[in-house]
């Protein structure tokens, strides 16, 4: 089993998460679907949703929305939330897409990179554009690798309630691991996230070869214009050619 396949169903990874910000998340979801004039009922595919915070959010603002993930735990939770226009299903992002050509595919917050082997991060790029309708949007959401290497806090703990995580990061090559233990429920738990630092033109490759061209990129969730040396965030916008 792959790390972001059990950490990911866990309530501990949720917990560990729980402190990220919501208005910031909506704010940002509005300045995107307004920056890309996508009107309402336009068709979109939250990959790699998590519990779904982005496609509720989306639905509610007038957009037919299919959120995929691949933990079960996370599509089970979500499907409290579906309507006519809301579906959540189990999906590895790695696999096609059985469904209507969509507008738009967001990949938001860091939820690519976590495969060891090239081809996965590949496939993960001719789904989303086989799903893509001609000129459709994919939005890659992904950290700045120089704010990364600049940046990175060797240690910390995060407290959550009665939990203590103890993380550890460290660069090894060519991918950023997060080790992560805590004491929880009368026992000691050990998980890690690993996540491959990408450059931005290792990323345009796969999008050109999979029959995208990248059109913008902007550096943080207010969408200011990319700056390699400062930006947090690496949020790529591709077309569909």
């Amino acid at each position: 089993m792959e790390w972001f396949e059990s950490w990911f169903d866990t309530p501990y990874y949720h917990l560990l998460y729980s402190n990220r910000d919501y208005t910031e998340a909506e704010s940002f979801i509005t300045k995107l679907t307004s920056e890309l004039q996508l009107p309402q009922s336009s068709k979109i595919i939250d990959l790699a949703c998590g519990k779904g915070r982005h496609s509720v959010f989306l639905n509610k603002l007038g957009y037919d929305v299919l959120g995929l993930d691949l933990s079960r735990k996370s599509i089970e939770h979500n499907k409290q939330f579906e309507n006519q226009t809301l579906i959540f299903n189990v999906h590895d992002m790695r696999n096609p897409i059985d469904y209507d050509p969509v507008d738009a595919v967001f990949n938001l917050f860091t939820s690519f990179g976590y495969f060891d082997n090239e081809e996965d991060d590949k496939k993960v790029f001719k789904s989303v554009s086989n799903i893509l309708k001609k000129d459709g949007y994919f939005v890659l959401d992904y950290l700045n690798e120089e704010f990364v290497r600049k940046n990175l806090v060797p240690e910390n703990v995060i407290t959550r309630g009665e939990i203590d995580f103890k993380i550890t990061k460290k660069i090894e090559g060519r991918h950023i691991v997060k080790d992560i233990q805590f004491e929880a429920d009368g026992k000691s738990h050990h998980y890690f996230e690993k996540v491959k630092l990408h450059t931005l033109e290792t990323i345009k490759s796969y999008a050109e070869e999979s029959g995208f061209e990248r059109i913008k990129i902007w550096g943080d969730y207010q969408l200011n214009d990319f700056d390699k040396e400062v930006s947090p965030r690496c949020i790529n916008l591709f077309r569909k050619k």
